[in-house]
């Protein structure tokens, strides 16, 4: 079971609890933005968007294709672990931005390759403007 709350505007809490394993008082901070029609949530380093109306067809990544990871908000970067070259899993963390008095991690979606890093530390990066890329 779950209980949200709302903790300011676009901010969160949502706490969690396991009757089964008689776990309580978890929680996670999710943030949401975007304008009508294209909302998004950040949870856990990762980005979260609708899924696209059935009469259109779902995106899928071609292996070779370049992905693009952003910044799910205005925010400051913090730390970039991600070099060019580099071999990434997926959920490593390849930049850490702050909102908010919030460190976020930007996380991996999936294994791959970093292509390019766009941004340095202290850099003030606007909400989707592209970090890295992957391919």
């Amino acid at each position: 079971m779950a209980r949200v709350t709302r903790l300011g505007p676009g901010v969160y809490r949502v706490n969690r609890s396991d009757e089964e394993s008689g776990e309580h008082g978890r929680h996670d901070i999710v943030y949401v933005a975007g304008a009508r029609g294209d909302t998004w949530a950040f949870w856990n380093g990762r980005v979260f968007r609708p899924a696209p109306p059935a009469d259109q067809p779902a995106r899928t990544r071609m292996p070779g294709a370049v992905q693009a990871l952003t910044s799910p908000m205005p925010a400051t970067v913090v730390k970039v672990l991600a070099v060019p070259g580099q071999a990434v899993r997926s959920g490593d963390t390849l930049v850490i931005v702050e909102a908010m008095k919030m460190e976020l991690p930007v996380r991996a979606p999936s294994d791959a390759i970093v292509k390019a890093v766009h941004c340095r530390e202290r850099d003030v990066v606007q909400a989707d403007q592209t970090l890295i890329e992957l391919e």
